[in-house]
C-alpha cells in the first residue's frame, strides 16, 4: 500500500516525515529527491521554477520500490498522483504565507501556493486519484502532533473512526483569501 503525504508547499510534509521516518517500519521516501535522483522529469517550467514530472515513469519507479516493500510512505506535493491513500496536510493561508516567506519563496510563488490552498487544489486532485483521502489541519499543530496524526492514520487506516476524525472537505480557507 502506498501512503502519500501531500499538501501545498509549507504545510509541514517534509518536517513531519523526517520524524515519521524514525518511528515506523515502512520506508518514508521524499518523492522530490527520488524524482531528481532518477531524472523522472521531462523538463523544467522556468516561469514557475519547478520540474515537469513524468508521472508515468514515476509510477513505474514507485512500483519497483513496492516490489521490495509491502507498504511505503511517500512525501511530496505530488504524492497523491501515485498513492493509494492520501493524507492531505492543510494550513491556513495566513500561516502558509509566513512559512513560505521563511523559506524565501518569491512573492509570486507564495501567491500561487496560497491560492492553491484556498481553492483545495491538492485535495480535489487527491479525491479524483486516490482510493481513500484524509485531511489534517496543521495550522496550529507542532511537527510532533502532525507526525502523530499521520501515524494514527497509517496504523488505523481501515478504522471507520478515522473517516470522521480526519474527514476531508471540512477545511475552507476561501473566505480568508477571496
Amino acid at each position: 500500500m502506498i501512503f502519500g503525504i501531500t499538501g501545498t508547499p509549507g504545510t509541514g510534509k517534509t518536517s513531519a516525515c523526517k520524524l515519521l521516518k524514525k518511528c515506523i517500519p515502512y520506508p518514508v521516501i521524499p518523492l522530490n529527491e527520488l524524482i531528481k535522483k532518477h531524472q523522472l522529469y521531462i523538463g523544467k517550467d522556468e516561469e514557475r521554477d519547478s520540474l515537469i514530472v513524468d508521472i508515468d515513469t514515476l509510477k513505474l519507479q514507485i512500483s519497483s520500490i513496492l516490489d521490495v516493500n509491502k507498504n511505503i510512505v511517500i512525501e511530496s506535493h505530488l504524492s497523491h498522483y501515485v498513492s493509494d491513500i492520501a493524507i492531505v496536510l492543510r494550513t491556513s493561508p495566513k500561516e502558509l504565507k509566513k512559512r513560505l516567506s521563511l523559506k524565501r519563496y518569491s512573492d509570486a510563488k507564495i501567491k500561487e501556493n496560497i491560492e492553491a490552498e484556498a481553492l483545495d487544489i491538492i485535495l480535489v486532485e487527491a479525491l479524483e486519484l486516490c482510493n481513500k483521502v484524509y485531511e489534517i489541519n496543521t495550522t496550529n499543530m507542532t511537527v510532533e502532533e502532525v507526525c502523530n496524526a499521520i501515524k494514527e492514520i497509517i496504523w488505523n487506516v481501515h478504522s471507520p473512526y478515522l473517516d470522521e476524525k480526519y474527514k476531508y472537505g471540512l477545511i475552507d480557507w476561501s473566505e480568508e483569501v477571496f
